[in-house]
């Protein structure tokens, strides 16, 4: 597009009926000044950017004025060559200068006639150290040869990979050094501001440690910063030798700016409490501008061209404030203002490089403006919201000294009250005293009935115990218990654990291995580890209950089922009884008849017989 845009231009400026040049600038010594636009000097574009000095010179007829020149119609991959025609009088008092204003320009080229006809060239542009300028200022300016006298043309190329105003001034050196002084004193004026507000807020930091403070203070260091680099300041200043920072500096503060800025809105106007979804609004933009600026930065240089999507998250903290204040917040209504004036100014831009507005002092300093407006009323914004932060403490303190007051009264009132009803109570204390005592006396001697009586009862109760224990142990005695009746005795493993624990160590533990009788709890539970040789011993180990692979409750049983004679049941009975294989019953059983058979079955016997009874004596 940028290539078609530019064949097209050029074959307008080719085909166009030729337009009457620019009458010449006649410098004498009645004037000190002209300024001369785009739009009204001799201008001819080569698209092909290959065109020599030479050839222009040949080619004076394709040099026209093109009064309908706006700056959006700029091709930034052409090259310009600009003619300015002088007429110079004979006799001068004073030396005469031209003037470029626009320092951003890439490259500038200058063609001055020699009193021999030739032409000698000086080079000039940001891409060079600020110390090769012929003067150290931050336009571009040349020496005019006024020792030709009558006229003269002086030709000038002029490349840039962005927009160029190509302004130019012819004055006088007078003139200029006045210019310059004066135009250095308002940019030391408002680079000052920015100095002693940035300060102002960092000293209220130090003073109330509010983060906001300082997301400010790097909002106004970047607002310098952004200015410096638009007038050429930071150039001189900042970064004469590496020309190369021009091509970045620009978008890297107009970011750095808007960064900081929608952090501060964010931070002051509370976004997180009183608008959430505003809040996320904000983050989001500040997350897909940073995204922006990390590929513009890394990968492609021209979008910073585009600084009119600076618009977008202006737009949003411009409406976030707005919100905010609506709501009743009254801090933001400087913060709306401030805003306000420094979106028209962001858009006053935006106008003038769309030519829907002309580019006069006024609006090409509108940003400027803007800047100092904004500042002065964000700090009002600042300062009003410490104000009515101190009234809302005042008002708050005031409140609680009244509350105190009323407080301190109702005090004195209930404490007057609370002393007649003391001295009410105390009587009623003394008779209640004496009858409590009369009460105390009464329930000592039913105490004592009470506990004689409960004496009674235990002696009851124990003699009951044992009548059930006894009737228990005489139906296991008389092995007629069901299943459900001997799980009640034996419900579970630990209560069968437990009871082969009490019958097999009770309080007499000997090692089998070493005789020792000191120990330990063992690794599990039921289990004793003897103190001297450290052997574990289980609690089923020695017994026919060891290493059988069912539950122990059920053992018991059979256990008991054997022992009890009088009542057989068949193998398949308990195995389905009992819910085990036919087979395992079986082997339990041939594992009880042969302790019933060895050499000490009577004594074996003896112990089956002294098995339960034990177990329902301990219950």
């Amino acid at each position: 597009m940028i290539y078609l845009s530019s064949l097209v231009i050029t074959l307008i400026t080719f085909f166009a009926p030729p337009q009457s040049e620019r009458e010449r600038v006649f410098i004498d010594n009645s004037n000190v000044e002209f300024l001369l636009a785009f739009n009204d000097i001799p201008v001819m574009v080569d698209s092909t950017n290959n065109m020599t000095f030479e050839q222009v010179l040949f080619s004076q007829k394709q040099f026209s004025v093109t009064p309908g020149f706006k700056p959006k119609d700029y091709c930034t991959s052409c090259t310009y060559w600009v003619k300015i025609p002088l007429l110079v009088a004979n006799e001068l008092n004073h030396e005469w200068m031209v003037e470029f204003y626009d320092q951003t320009i890439d490259e500038i080229t200058a063609y001055f006639p020699n009193e021999d006809n030739t032409y000698y060239t000086d080079k000039v542009g940001d891409f060079q150290p600020f110390n090769e300028k012929p003067f150290l200022h931050k336009n571009f300016q040349w020496i005019v040869d006024t020792n030709i006298k009558g006229q003269q043309n002086l030709y000038f190329r002029v490349r840039s990979h962005s927009y160029a105003d190509v302004r130019i001034s012819i004055r006088t050196v007078n003139e200029f050094v006045g210019y310059a002084l004066n135009e250095y004193f308002l940019y030391g004026i408002f680079y000052g501001m920015i100095f002693i507000v940035g300060v102002y807020n960092l000293l209220i930091y130090f003073a109330i440690r509010e983060i906001k403070y300082i997301y400010y203070c790097l909002y106004i260091i970047s607002v310098g910063v952004y200015a410096m680099c638009v007038d050429g300041i930071a150039y001189q200043y900042l970064w004469p030798s590496w020309p190369q920072w021009n091509q970045i500096a620009y978008g890297a503060a107009l970011f750095s700016l808007i960064f900081w800025s929608l952090l501060f809105s964010r931070r002051f106007l509370n976004l997180s409490v009183r608008s959430p979804r505003l809040y996320w609004a904000i983050n989001w933009t500040i997350i897909l501008r940073t995204a922006l600026f990390v590929y513009a930065l890394i990968f492609n240089h021209r979008l910073f061209e585009y600084r009119n999507i600076e618009i977008i998250p202006l737009s949003l903290i411009f409406y976030c404030s707005i919100r905010v204040w609506s709501k009743g917040y009254k801090p933001a209504r400087f913060f709306v203002v401030a805003y306000g004036i420094l979106f028209l100014g962001f858009l006053t831009k935006a106008l003038i490089f769309l030519s829907v507005i002309p580019l006069v002092t006024i609006s090409y300093y509108s940003l400027h403006i803007s800047f100092l407006l904004e500042m002065v009323f964000l700090t009002f914004a600042l300062s009003d919201r410490v104000r009515i932060l101190k009234d809302n403490r005042d008002r708050a303190q005031n409140r609680i000294i009244r509350q105190q007051q009323e407080n301190a009264e109702l005090k004195d009132k209930v404490n007057k009250e609370l002393e007649e009803k003391i001295k009410e109570r105390t009587q009623q204390l003394e008779e209640k005293n004496l009858l409590l005592a009369d009460t105390n006396q009464k329930l000592e001697e039913q105490t004592k009935e009470i506990n004689a009586l409960n004496s009674k009862l235990d002696l009851d109760n124990w003699k009951l115990k044992n009548n059930i224990q006894e009737i228990l142990q005489d139906r296991l005695i008389n092995k007629n218990l069901t299943l459900e009746q001997f799980q009640k005795i034996f419900p579970d493993e630990p209560t069968c654990y437990r009871f082969l624990e009490k019958l097999k160590w009770g309080t007499n533990y000997h090692c089998i291995k070493c005789g020792n009788d000191k120990y330990h709890e063992g690794k599990t539970k039921f289990m004793r580890r003897c103190t001297k040789c450290g052997y574990n011993e289980s609690v089923t180990s020695n017994t026919i209950f060891h290493r059988i692979k069912f539950p122990i409750e059920k053992a018991f049983f059979i256990l008991y089922i054997t022992n009890n004679k009088r009542k057989e049941y068949t193998l398949d009975q308990l195995s389905e009884m009992l819910d085990l294989r036919r087979n395992t019953v079986w082997n339990f059983k041939k594992k009880i008849e042969k302790v019933y058979d060895s050499e000490n079955g009577k004594s074996s016997t003896a112990l089956i017989h002294n098995f339960f009874n034990t177990h329902l004596g301990d219950n």
